[in-house]
């Protein structure tokens, strides 16, 4: 069998009253929610950090409630990418990486960091913004990871940028946002954005099967098969993949998300 990394799917949050009686039994505490969805997925992305800072012992309640082999992805403070000179944005980013993402151990998982959708490509602004993520908090190796909203940074030079930086974009699926599948460093970051009411399980079965059949060969190596690349393909070599049903017709997002892990499985 061919090395593989890790293939983890989940959503965003797990605060969402459409989900209690969908997703959550009707008789769950609403504080065993966070508990609840950590068992039935393998990762969540964490929102709430965009918006505000949190405190050490937040991020340590959410690592005590989520089983082993779990992981939390955590989207980076807007502050830090809402700017007009993101190489001024230093303070934010150490603020935000001191602040406590350590207490989520071993289950934390990419930092996201979501660039504003009028935040254009300037490549000498970008590079220094890169050159501020740490490659570290509290003895944890970091991994970073970008959403690049705008259509500029649909540029080689911005690929070979993250590369050498050893960072991930985002690579938005069925959006407004543009597609940027090349991959960069040694793990791939998949929003899934386009479920549709009319779906029982947000997508066709046909289409998850597709989906989850590209998780595991992108976990294996392989280069992304249905996206234009920007650049020549990254060696193959064993990744690990996260991937999160995001957006869309939320309500059955963690649906989708099960039904892609079931076919991994």
């Amino acid at each position: 069998m061919a090395k593989r990394g890790t293939v983890r799917v989940g959503v965003g949050g797990w605060t969402f009253e459409p989900w209690r009686g969908t997703f959550y039994p009707d008789d769950l505490p609403q504080k065993k929610e966070l508990s609840y969805a950590a068992r039935a997925l393998t990762a969540i992305e964490i929102n709430g950090t965009y918006y505000r800072s949190q405190k050490p012992s937040t991020f340590a309640a959410w690592r005590d409630a989520a089983p082993d082999g779990f992981v939390f992805s955590v989207k980076a403070p807007r502050f830090s990418t809402s700017r007009k000179v993101l190489a001024e944005a230093g303070d934010s980013i150490r603020r935000f990486v001191e602040g406590g993402l350590a207490e989520l151990g071993d289950k934390l998982g990419p930092v996201l960091w979501q660039f504003p959708p009028t935040k254009r490509f300037e490549p000498d602004d970008f590079a220094a913004f890169l050159a501020l993520l740490p490659d570290q908090t509290g003895g944890l190796a970091l991994r970073h990871v970008l959403e690049l909203r705008h259509d500029s940074f649909r540029d080689p030079e911005a690929v070979a940028l993250l590369r050498k930086r050893g960072a991930a974009a985002v690579w938005a699926v069925d959006s407004e946002f543009p597609v940027i599948a090349d991959i960069t460093t040694d793990f791939v970051y998949i929003r899934l954005m386009g479920t549709n009411e009319r779906e029982p399980l947000g997508y066709s079965p046909s289409t998850l099967d597709q989906w989850a059949a590209r998780l595991a060969a992108l976990s294996e190596g392989a280069s992304p098969d249905n996206a234009e690349l920007l650049a020549d393909p990254a060696p193959r070599m064993p990744r690990d993949v996260f991937c999160f049903v995001i957006a869309g017709h939320k309500v059955i997002n963690p649906a989708a998300a099960k039904a892609l892990i079931e076919r991994l499985d």
